[in-house]
């Protein structure tokens, strides 16, 4: 099977999704190469349509079980035909659930044709100096293993002349999926960040948050409707002058830090 270009497609606030992406994308060297960050507002503005020569590689983080919200609205839109995808979903090494699935699922109904999935690990957006999680991942070894699935995906490509010769993936999961809306609603009605005297108001927050949730004239004012809770500002602040500031998300880091400590390892379906 010829695959004339590969398209990267990520959604990625605090970039460990992106080095998922990009590294399963150098272990594989079939044709040239786009990338298509969908991270940001903007990035969401342009449409997608593409055809069976290329091959997709969308990369997704996981939230509350599911595939992240904005980027699956995204990729709702894409026409595409019988075209080859890897579906990647990046995890803070609690449970993925049912966002490979549902992002398999997604890709399907658009058009596209799964010819691997994964589930990989990445330091959790809770995680934190007094409640680290999954600190660190994607770490070497993850990347290495990216690669190397990459290479796993580009020979299956040569093996075939055809994509109709290549059998669905079956991943886990379950329908309906896990039901995230009462914990999102909950969470996001939350007042969390605090932001101290040392903010300069630089605005780097602001160009960090992918759903535009931060005024930039005033980094202190967050659109609590519009924040996914991912903590790209809180990572991004070169002051350190952003920190959670709620009990309640400050317990559900602590737990998951105490209760997510074994390590896990990314899972393949090929």
């Amino acid at each position: 099977m010829k695959i004339e270009l590969l398209k990267l497609i990520y959604f990625s606030p605090t970039g460990t999704t992106k080095q998922v992406v990009e590294r399963i994308a150098q272990g594989i060297t079939h044709g040239a190469m786009e990338i298509i960050d969908i991270t940001k507002p903007e990035g969401r503005k342009q449409k997608l349509e593409t055809s069976k020569n290329e091959l997709l590689i969308i990369g997704v983080p996981v939230y509350f079980g599911r595939a992240q919200t904005n980027a699956l609205d995204w990729l709702d839109t894409i026409k595409a035909h019988n075209t080859p995808a890897v579906c990647v979903v990046v995890y803070g090494n609690r449970e993925y659930d049912d966002a490979l699935l549902e992002l398999k699922d997604t890709t399907i109904k658009r058009g596209c044709r799964p010819i691997a999935c994964a589930a990989y690990i990445g330091e959790h957006s809770f995680s934190n100096s007094e409640a680290p999680i999954a600190v660190g991942r994607p770490d070497a070894a993850d990347l290495t293993h990216a690669q190397q699935f990459g290479e796993k995906i580009g020979k299956k490509i040569l093996s075939v002349q055809s994509i109709d010769e290549i059998p669905n993936i079956t991943v886990p999961g379950k329908y309906p999926y896990v039901d995230m809306i009462d914990s999102k609603k909950r969470l996001s009605a939350l007042e969390f960040i605090t932001v101290d005297q040392g903010c300069l108001q630089c605005g780097v927050c602001a160009q960090s948050c992918p759903v535009g949730a931060i005024d930039s004239e005033n980094s202190a004012s967050i659109n609590k409707g519009e924040c996914i809770l991912c903590h790209a500002c809180i990572k991004a602040c070169p002051e350190n002058a952003r920190r959670i500031n709620n009990d309640m998300l400050k317990n559900i880091a602590l737990r998951l830090s105490q209760t997510c400590q074994a390590r896990k390892e990314p899972m393949l379906f090929l």
